[in-house]
C-alpha cells in the first residue's frame, strides 16, 4: 500500500479552507472506513457540521487548522490541528494549562504519510506558540477524546471514538508518550445489581431529604442548565476539564434533544437543591450502523427508520456519557448513595420500557477512583480503553 501511493508522485499537505475542503476533510474519513465492520458513520451533515466555524461553538474560543494530504491530486490522509483558548487557562497539574495544544481526526493507511501529517500538526502548533500536545483530540475533550487502543472488536456506542489500530504503533513511534487512559465498562443491565447495592438505593429512599427525578422536558432550558452547572462544579478539578460555554450548552442541547428521554436523564436533589444528576442515551449508534450509508447519507427509508427509533427507541443499548455530583458531596458517602439510586432507577426503566439489555458507562478516567468503584461495585467490566497521548514541542 505504502509502496503504491509513493509511486504516484511527490506527498502535499496543504491547509483546508472553505466549505469543499471541510467536506473533502469529513468525506475522507468515510472512504478510508468503509471497510471496517465495527466503524459506525455518523450522519454527514453532523460531520461537516463540527468542523466548520459558525457552527461547532468550539470555534468560539479555539483556533484550528484542518490539513488534507494529496498524492497526484488524490487525498491520502487528513488531521486537524488546534488549540483551545479555555484550556490554556487551565492549571498544568490539569494536563492543560499554557502552551498545550492538540492534533486529532487522523486518517490514513500508510505510516509515512501518518508521520507527515503529524509533523505538520506539530509544525502549525508551534507557529501558533504551543510547547506541548495533547492528542487524538477530536476536537476537545468533550468530543471524542483519545485513540482506540482496546475494544476494535465491537462498534463503538453513541459519542464515542472508533479508530483502526494501526494508528497506535504510528503515534507512539513520532515520539508520543501516554498521558492517561480512558475506559468505558460495559454492563449486563438485565440483571439486578448485588444485594448490597440494592440495600443502598433502599437506605436512600428512605431519606426523606433526598428526592431523585427525571427530568422535565418541557422546562428543558432549565434543566440543561441545572445538569450543565452541576457537571462544571463536580469535573472541575478533573484531569483534561475545560469548562463549557453557554453556547456550547446550547449546542450540545440542541443535538440531543431528540433522543432524551426523561425517565434515563435523572436529578438528584437534597433538601430541595440539585446536587447530582445523571445522562443516559439509547445507543443511536446501533440503529445508525444499519441505515446509515457508509457516507454518512441515509436513504429515504433510512431516514424514516432512524426518526421511527428515535422517537420510539426499541431494544435499545443504553450509554451513560455524563454523571456528576458537587464538589462538597465527593468526599461523602452521599455521593455514592445518589450515583448508585440514579444508577438503579435508569436501570429499571432502560429495562422495562426500553427492552435494553446492554450498558455502558463512561469514559472514565483511570485513576477516577470514586467512579471506578462505582463501577466495580454494579459488576461492570471495561470494554474498551482510548488513550490520550502528550509530547513536548
Amino acid at each position: 500500500m505504502a509502496a503504491s501511493s509513493r509511486s504516484s508522485g511527490e506527498l502535499e499537505i496543504t491547509p483546508v479552507s472553505g466549505k469543499a475542503g471541510i467536506a473533502d476533510f469529513v468525506d475522507y474519513g468515510y472512504r478510508i472506513n468503509a471497510a471496517d465492520p465495527n466503524y459506525v458513520p455518523q450522519l454527514r451533515g453532523e460531520e461537516i457540521g463540527k468542523f466548520t466555524p459558525g457552527e461547532n461553538p468550539f470555534f468560539e474560543h479555539a483556533r484550528v487548522q484542518l490539513f488534507l494530504a494529496r498524492r497526484g491530486g488524490k487525498i491520502v490522509g487528513r488531521i486537524s490541528a488546534h488549540y483551545d483558548e479555555l484550556a490554556l487557562t487551565q492549571s498544568v497539574e490539569q494536563g492543560m494549562g499554557p502552551g498545550t495544544g492538540n492534533w486529532g481526526a487522523l486518517e490514513t493507511e500508510d505510516a509515512d504519510i501518518a508521520s507527515a501529517l503529524i509533523a505538520r500538526a506539530e509544525a502549525w502548533l508551534r507557529e501558533q506558540g504551543m510547547t506541548k500536545v495533547l492528542a487524538p483530540m477530536n476536537l476537545s475533550v468533550w468530543e471524542e477524546p483519545g485513540l482506540l487502543v482496546q475494544g476494535h472488536d465491537h462498534p463503538p456506542m453513541v459519542m464515542m471514538g472508533h479508530q483502526n489500530a494501526r494508528y497506535q504503533p504510528w503515534i507512539e513511534g513520532a515520539g508520543y508518550t501516554l498521558a492517561k487512559k480512558l475506559y468505558t465498562y460495559d454492563l449486563d443491565i438485565a440483571k439486578e445489581f448485588p444485594p448490597l447495592i440494592q440495600r443502598i438505593v433502599s437506605s436512600g429512599e428512605k431519606n426523606e431529604r433526598i428526592k431523585v427525578r427525571e427530568v422535565d422536558l418541557a422546562h428543558f432550558q432549565r434543566e440543561v442548565k441545572i445538569i450543565c452547572d452541576i457537571l462544571n462544579d463536580a469535573w472541575s478539578d478533573n484531569w483534561g476539564f475545560v469548562p463549557f460555554t453557554e453556547s456550547e450548552i446550547a449546542y450540545t442541547a440542541k443535538k440531543l434533544k431528540p433522543i432524551c428521554k426523561p425517565d434515563l436523564i435523572r436529578i438528584a436533589e437534597y433538601d430541595g437543591e440539585p446536587v447530582a444528576f445523571m445522562m443516559t442515551l439509547p445507543d443511536l449508534n446501533q440503529v445508525q450502523k444499519r441505515v446509515v450509508r457508509p457516507n454518512g447519507k441515509p436513504s429515504l427509508l433510512g431516514w424514516l427508520k432512524l426518526a421511527m427509533w428515535i422517537w420510539k427507541p426499541t431494544n435499545a443499548d443504553m450509554r451513560v456519557p455524563l454523571m456528576g455530583v458537587v464538589k462538597r458531596l465527593q468526599s461523602s458517602r452521599m455521593a455514592s448513595q445518589l450515583a448508585f439510586m440514579m444508577i438503579e432507577y435508569i436501570r429499571r426503566a432502560s429495562v422495562t420500557r426500553y427492552n435494553g439489555k446492554r450498558g455502558e458507562i463512561g469514559w472514565i478516567l483511570e485513576d477516577n477512583q470514586g467512579m471506578v468503584a462505582i463501577a466495580d461495585a454494579i459488576e461492570s467490566r471495561i470494554n474498551k480503553q482510548y488513550n490520550i497521548y502528550q509530547k513536548t514541542l
